[in-house]
């Protein structure tokens, strides 16, 4: 489950933006040539594209202001290329871009919120390969490239593997959340290891505090939040091809490796750990659980969850004042490197035309990443961009957590199929929270994805 923060934009960008609503310069949002951006890679893009007349469709999920951010985008496509471009967004985008698609009826690109759909429909020969080059690009121009490579990389109706999407605006799910001021009052630390967030949980019991607020109701959703707890934790005593068997089946989910991952999250769900004991997470819902941290005094000090959580904060707060993050560390002695969970949206060709192809070009220029970034709500594995752009210092803060990673995994319940990643996984975490064992709640979960294989 993924959402991104709304930001606010920093005071030289609101310039910027007012500077390009008084110019009128073809409705672009920042006049091209000004301010701090990339401009060389928008006009080596625009002298080799000529689109004049040429149109290109788009279908995608964001609505509102994701739509309208998206459109500013675009607008440097079309002002660049001569082009045409329509977008449409749509709530049931993964029902109906199905629909066109077998009805020969696509739009040239599909924006998917996640790669499972894309892979589906690659294996039936319903989307085309990305334009060549694109692997490569990838590879060197993304932080942890060759993860994203292969989050994208599926096999064709003949069998064979192939690049069939590029992603485009991430989401970052490893993030512990936490009150700077109660930590300095305390003499907290921020911990850089896996060890040391041990070690502070343990230090703030000794304390006589509660170090960790944990919620996993989401009415019918329930137990979602600790399938993000399980991925990171997999993620961090596992190298990542073991990450990807798991999620892909190609071992069982009871697997000692995964077994042990579950009973890594269970450390922290000890009762003197968690605000309320053990007992009373499943019952918590996600969206008040951090408010634990903003009590007085603090019911806990920590809380795990993705860039979206302040969505949940008392109205008011200010991330990176009153509330702030840091990054769920990995373990030193398992020496796995700095790995990082998250989201994003995957662009693939559903319907091939010469504009398809360059806007896939468009989407590997630092230009097309800026535009969003310098106004709210965007990640960016590029490492090319300029990141003092961000409109929000907090999100600039999150890309660093993005830019570091050495491995990037996409949110794995996401990826499994529906009865599991949605289904036996959330209730297997519940029934985990409930006192089951993870070797119990492992081979519960094993048991309906062998159901739903045979």
């Amino acid at each position: 489950m993924t959402r991104t923060i709304t930001a606010r934009l920093g005071a030289g960008v609101a310039a910027l933006a007012l500077m390009a609503g008084t110019a009128g310069a073809q409705s672009l949002m920042f006049p091209i040539d000004e301010g701090d951006f990339n401009w060389d890679s928008y006009h080596e893009f625009a002298d080799a594209t000529d689109l004049s007349g040429q149109s290109l469709t788009i279908s995608g999920p964001w609505l509102s202001v994701d739509q309208e951010l998206f459109e500013s985008v675009l607008a440097y496509f079309e002002e660049a290329t001569g082009a045409d471009v329509s977008y449409v967004g749509s709530d049931s985008f993964e029902q109906q871009i199905v629909i066109d698609v077998e009805a020969g009826s696509a739009p040239n690109i599909g924006v998917f919120p996640q790669p499972g759909l894309l892979n589906t429909l690659a294996n039936r020969g319903l989307v085309t390969p990305m334009p060549e080059g694109t692997e490569e690009w990838i590879a060197e121009n993304y932080a942890a490239g060759q993860s994203w490579v292969d989050l994208a990389t599926f096999e064709g109706p003949e069998g064979e593997e192939d690049l069939y999407g590029l992603f485009y605006k991430a989401d970052v799910k490893s993030l512990v959340w936490y009150i700077p001021e109660n930590f300095e009052d305390a003499g907290y630390e921020i911990p850089e290891t896996m060890e040391d967030l041990k070690a502070l949980t343990e230090q703030i019991v000794e304390d006589g505090e509660t170090p960790w607020c944990i919620g996993l109701g989401s009415g019918g959703a329930t137990g979602w939040p600790a399938t993000d707890w399980v991925e990171d934790m997999v993620l961090r005593t596992q190298p990542p091809e073991v990450y990807d068997q798991w999620v892909s089946h190609e071992i069982p989910f009871n697997d000692e490796r995964i077994v042990n991952a579950i009973s890594e999250f269970g450390y922290f769900l000890q009762d003197d750990f968690v605000a309320g004991g053990s007992q009373a997470v499943a019952s918590t819902d996600f969206r008040d659980s951090p408010q634990g941290l903003f009590s007085f005094p603090p019911q806990c000090y920590m809380h795990h969850m993705a860039s979206f959580i302040p969505s949940f904060f008392p109205e008011g707060t200010v991330v990176g004042e009153d509330a702030d993050f840091f990054y769920f560390p990995a373990y030193e002695e398992e020496d796995l490197g700095q790995p990082v969970l998250g989201a994003g949206t995957v662009f693939a060709i559903t319907d091939e035309n010469e504009a398809a192809n360059a806007f896939m070009q468009f989407l590997q220029t630092p230009i097309a990443h800026e535009i969003w970034m310098a106004q709210s709500g965007f990640l960016t594995p590029l490492t090319t961009v300029n990141t003092d752009l961000f409109g929000d210092p907090t999100l600039g803060r999150m890309n660093e957590i993005l830019l570091d990673a050495t491995t990037f995994r996409f949110d794995g319940s996401d990826l499994m199929p529906g009865a599991i990643g949605a289904g036996a996984f959330w209730t297997g975490m519940v029934d985990f929270a409930g006192g089951a064992s993870a070797q119990e709640a492992a081979d519960e979960i094993e048991d309906a994805w062998a159901a739903i294989d045979q």
